[in-house]
């Protein structure tokens, strides 16, 4: 294989960066069908860039330290614009900002105060974003085709809610326990 494939993960990560002011964008003109096709496509490129990195040993510290950046942008970005258009409830929108606002600065600490940051994804962070990625669809999913998913958003905000909780906690036990270890 190609060695210079081997950036292949990294510049779908760059594509997903770059496809958060075009989903703003369209967000805001109240687009949501093509917001759904720019959202869709930034999941699948997060799906994609983590297998391949996985796949064929691909994984690299910016790697690492720019998935995580660019599913946070993109999906608080999303919350946000439709927050602000009274789509998505308050609290939703204020757990998600503040969980990676948290993650975030806690990140930027460990590294400046501990050691480098050497990012690790749980299991329970991956879901999470899986569900607020999920949320995000299935609000665009509804506002773009003006289906009737009264039932499914309410029940499916509780559980992304749930795990946008669940995970802050986590990643910040789980941060706070590493660095009381390394010092």
């Amino acid at each position: 294989m190609r060695p210079q494939l081997r950036h292949l993960p990294n510049a779908l990560t760059v594509l997903r960066l770059l496809l958060v002011p075009p989903l703003a964008v369209l967000l805001l003109r109240e687009d949501y069908s093509t917001a759904l096709w720019v959202a869709a496509i930034a999941g699948l490129t997060d799906a994609l860039d983590g297998a391949l990195a996985r796949l064929f040993g691909w994984q690299s510290w910016l790697g690492g330290v720019l998935d995580p950046l660019a599913d946070k942008l993109l999906l608080v970005t999303g919350y946000v614009c439709l927050w602000w258009q009274g789509v998505i409830p308050d609290w939703l929108a204020a757990l998600v900002l503040v969980r990676d606002l948290v993650i975030v600065a806690g990140a930027l600490a460990y590294h400046r105060l501990v050691q480098r940051l050497q990012p690790a994804p749980s299991l329970l962070g991956k879901l999470t974003t899986f569900a607020q990625l999920l949320f995000l669809l299935v609000c665009l999913v509804s506002l773009g085709s003006r289906l009737q998913l009264d039932g499914v958003l309410p029940a499916l905000a509780l559980l992304t809610g749930a795990l946008t909780v669940a995970s802050g906690i986590d990643y910040v036990v789980r941060f706070g326990a590493r660095a009381r270890a390394e010092h």
